[in-house]
């Protein structure tokens, strides 16, 4: 019975930055759970391939190349999967990452960067919301799970549109979670740490060595929290922050780029 409550058949499940790395395997996932998918991001032949391997599962999956930094892009994903499905269930805000200011001196980042860095990570994720909020109000109901970082929890030597950005989503979260309660909607935040995709970070934080578990996280990992986070298993969580790091908030040895570094 409890099994049940994790189940997502009947649902429909808008999840950005589905081409590749985390909303792909995010994509399968939810499909496997029971729902059906639309997948977003700006390059159509990689969401070509995760609705090939969505299709395995029986579910079906719509692809909407879309770019998140766009408002007008985001409100026709929205657009396109309600004509499709007739409903929205769930977003998953996972579309976003650093870019190539990242170790930049505050005196050198340019207004154009400074704009980017927080559109690719914050104004995406209001967009996002924003877009999928009218049908989730009007049908009652709705999950909506936004995707930081521990950066959105602590800060970072030369680390600022990220960090900032990411520290919003964190306050994006849980001002949606206030307001929209009474509608039967929650809105929660996975905070992830560091998985494979992302080579600047592995090779920052050298693989895992300063990860408590000894090892970065595998993309299959996050699909399980996210389901949950969507299912009437977490009807009453709320606004929340839920880590998947391998302890790394909870107490690891973060290479700071301050501290001394010593020998592990």
């Amino acid at each position: 019975m409890i099994l049940d409550t994790l189940k997502l058949d009947g649902k429909v499940a808008i999840i950005t930055g589905g081409g590749r790395g985390l909303g792909r395997a995010m994509c399968i996932k939810f499909a496997e759970a029971g729902a059906d998918v639309v997948a977003a991001s700006r390059t159509r032949a990689q969401l070509e391939e995760t609705a090939a391997e969505v299709s395995k599962t029986g579910r079906k999956c719509m692809i909407v190349p879309t770019d998140v930094t766009n408002s007008q892009q985001v409100n026709a994903l929205a657009e396109a999967t309600i004509k499709e499905f007739g409903r929205i269930d769930i977003l998953v805000n996972n579309a976003g990452g650093g870019d190539d200011s990242l170790g930049k001196r505050l005196e050198e980042i340019t207004d154009a960067e400074w704009r980017r860095g927080l559109d690719t990570n914050l104004t995406s994720q209001f967009y996002g919301c924003r877009a999928v909020i009218p049908q989730m109000v009007k049908q009652s109901r709705g999950k909506i799970i936004n995707i930081a970082s521990g950066y959105g929890l602590r800060g970072g030597k030369h680390n600022y549109m990220y960090a900032c950005s990411k520290g919003g989503t964190i306050q994006l979260t849980r001002s949606m979670a206030l307001t929209y309660a009474q509608n039967n909607i929650q809105t929660n935040c996975i905070v992830p740490g560091i998985f494979p995709h992302n080579e600047e970070m592995m090779r920052f934080f050298k693989g895992g060595k300063f990860i408590p578990i000894g090892r970065v996280g595998e993309d299959a990992e996050m699909g399980p929290l996210a389901i949950f986070l969507s299912s009437d298993a977490s009807n009453h969580i709320n606004g929340e922050l839920i880590a998947i790091d391998g302890g790394g908030l909870a107490g690891g040895i973060t290479p700071t780029g301050v501290a001394p570094q010593m020998p592990a």
